[in-house]
């Protein structure tokens, strides 16, 4: 049995999807968090699957999200839909009901957050409100796990009795209703004939859409006949075919909710959000208070929590390496085998993995911020911002995930209705420093700025955006002429973050940081080793300036000369960071034969002041890993521009780390 899960963004569709099945689906209060359609096990049901399908506001194909939850309900005919609804919004989520019952498949209607409608002295008479939308509607909670059980038992009663939606008609007479009632006729059978609901298709003939007209297979005499008929509506209703729609849903719905809703109250939740949004979205305090929040959440990540539980690992670590020194030592294993285990496992794993706390605390506080409705406000606030810079406010949603991570940031851009914010939006996450980032960052500041170690920290971030701007104005003036799409969002009450989300992203965070450390900065490691340990002639050498990689980036150092870090050992790094960024740290680790805690000190034989920071300029500009350019590659559909987009990364990287480095030569000499 398949159950199509699907609502408007911020309804509360992904908590209920994660209560349904128990999975660990991430659960955020920011449009575009769910790009694609996620599938798991209703509980308690062997053979019933549900899928969460992308958050929507209407089936008008204006974004991929959109395309994605139409196309899922026309082509894999799900057994019921699912459709949540925020009740403290009914009137604006049920232009989306009524649209899903246009499409004539079983539904059930789940009416979210009664518990704020309640708290706030409302009340919805259930039984009206099913009756005039002809649909089952059962109240439920999802954040407080209310109603749950009785929710599934109804949607699996509706899926097996296949109970379509009784109300077809939305209005009784004029135009509209004429022009409907005429089309419906005409498309009958070609509806029939392709799968689709006549009611749908009529709507989708009405609407002008080419997709459906094509695939509905009309004669040119039928689409003359459809366009006369809709001309014919429009001017005797003096409203366009889009207008004049939406016009007959939404007097259907106020209909409906002026028996269904007997008490319209303001929830405290509502209130209060009103309240601190009056300081947290001011005109003039939100960008600073926005700042001021980011620096907080890096001082104490840096500076206290994360870095003392870091030291402690790290001291972890170092005294585990002293251990397995001492016993392969006592044990005269071969001398290879000795450096293999010490140089290229230990050093190159254990330089990376004290860093896991610091990308934990970090998490905790974003995963804060973003459960309490925070981040969906700084999509506001940067509205108007970006607008000035050729983008629109929902262009920083794939923005905000770059900082997790650049893979997951790119595919989110799927959400953007226009294809040339998308574009410009995909070249400007790799400006956003990803989390892969930290451990450089981290072990450099530390090295180098210990008494302004946040100040670095926060540096690195503010040029990564301060050069995703400059460069997203030289595309809008030369590049990606024209204006941005308009920008239409929600934003949600602030909530207490639940424990549970909290530490699931703590933990997935964590997770995912362990199986890179364990999969593929372990195999950068070895094969770092390997390359550094043995010349041409693959004989073992202590001496990783004779050896293999040695050679191959000596022929490269005058690349990088001018950026001030033209070493062997700095560009091998940069190369390793290609696989993944922690293993430009584990590699600096191998080639200087130094554990996690000694690894800063032994950094000053490498780099000044000056050019440590030109190296974390380049570290933070140039390419982020090779499965980016593999997700840019699928994106764009193309070897050729995917490749062209890392080579523009790395001259862009390079740039900037110049002008940094001779300015801070100007500056200190």
């Amino acid at each position: 049995m398949k159950i199509a899960l699907i609502g408007n963004q911020n309804c509360g569709k992904t908590t209920l999807f994660n209560r349904l099945t128990g999975e660990n689906a991430h659960v955020g209060n920011f449009p575009g968090v769910t790009v694609e359609g996620k599938v798991g096990m209703v509980k308690g049901e062997k053979n019933a699957f549900i899928a969460d399908l992308p958050g929507i506001y209407s089936l008008r194909p204006y974004s991929a999200e959109e395309i994605v939850s139409r196309d899922y309900i026309i082509n894999e005919k799900p057994d019921v839909l699912l459709n949540i609804v925020d009740a403290t919004n009914l009137e604006r989520n049920l232009y989306l009901t009524v649209q899903l019952m246009e499409m004539q498949v079983p539904m059930v209607v789940a009416l979210n957050m009664m518990d704020e409608v309640r708290a706030g002295g409302g009340s919805i008479d259930l039984d009206v409100l099913s009756k005039g939308i002809g649909v089952p509607v059962v109240p439920i909670s999802a954040a407080k796990n209310e109603g749950i059980s009785e929710l599934i038992e109804v949607t699996l009663e509706a899926a097996k009795a296949k109970q379509l939606p009784a109300v077809r008609d939305l209005c009784e007479k004029g135009p509209v209703h004429r022009c409907i009632h005429s089309l419906s006729h005409m498309v009958e059978d070609h509806a029939d004939r392709v799968g689709i609901s006549s009611r749908f298709a009529t709507m989708k003939l009405i609407e002008g859409d080419m997709e459906f007209i094509e695939r509905l297979g009309l004669s040119q005499n039928e689409i003359e006949s459809a366009e006369h008929l809709v001309w014919e509506m429009e001017s005797e209703g003096g409203l366009d075919r889009n207008a004049a729609l939406a016009k007959m849903r939404y007097d259907f719905i106020e209909k409906v909710c002026a028996g269904a809703v007997k008490k319209k109250g303001e929830s405290p939740e509502h209130k209060r959000s009103v309240k601190i949004d009056r300081i947290l979205t001011n005109k003039y305090l939100a960008i600073p208070i926005f700042l001021l929040i980011l620096m907080s959440v890096f001082y104490l990540t840096f500076n206290v929590i994360g870095a003392f539980l870091s030291d402690l690992l790290a001291a972890g670590v170092d005294i585990l390496i002293e251990k397995a020194d001492a016993a392969l030592t006592a044990y005269g294993i071969n001398p290879v085998v000795h450096s293999l285990v010490i140089d290229g496992v230990f050093a190159g794993i254990g330089s990376v993995l004290s860093f896991l706390p610091i990308i934990v605390v970090l998490f905790f506080f974003l995963s804060m911020l973003e459960d309490t409705g925070y981040m969906a406000r700084v999509s506001f606030v940067m509205d108007k911002l970006l607008r000035s810079i050729g983008l629109s406010g929902r262009s920083f949603v794939p923005m905000i995930l770059g900082f997790g991570c650049s893979v997951p940031a790119v595919m989110a851009t799927r959400t953007l209705s226009s294809e040339r914010d998308r574009k410009m939006t995909m070249l400007l996450i790799p400006y956003m420093s990803c989390s892969a980032k930290i451990p450089i960052y981290a072990v450099f500041a530390a090295a180098f700025f210990p008494k302004y170690s946040a100040v670095v920290m926060m540096s690195m971030y503010v040029i990564g955006m301060a050069v995703g701007v400059l460069a997203a104005i030289i595309m809008n003036k030369f590049a990606f002429k024209g204006t941005s799409a308009p920008f239409v969002m929600e934003l949600p009450n602030y909530r207490l973050p639940t424990a549970k989300t909290t530490l699931r992203m703590m933990w997935d965070k964590a997770k995912s940081f362990m199986e890179k450390a364990f999969t593929v900065i372990f195999a950068a490691s070895l094969l770092i080793w390997f390359f550094t340990s043995f010349d041409l002639k693959l004989n073992f050498t202590p001496d990783n300036s004779a050896s293999i990689l040695a050679l191959v980036a000596k022929a490269v150092e005058p690349v990088f000369a001018p950026l001030g870090f033209g070493d062997y050992r700095a560009v091998i790094a940069l190369v390793s960071g290609f696989s993944a960024k922690e293993a430009v740290v584990s590699t600096l680790g191998v080639l200087l034969g130094a554990s996690s805690s000694e690894l800063p000190a032994a950094l000053s034989a490498l780099f000044t002041p000056v050019s440590a920071f030109s190296f974390l300029i380049f570290n933070l500009l140039y390419t982020p890993c090779v499965a980016t350019v593999a997700t840019y590659r699928k994106e764009m559909n193309s070897h050729l521009k995917a490749f062209g987009v890392a080579l523009l990364q790395c001259a862009v990287a390079w740039l900037v780390a110049f002008a940094v480095y001779r300015f801070g030569i100007l500056i200190v000499g």
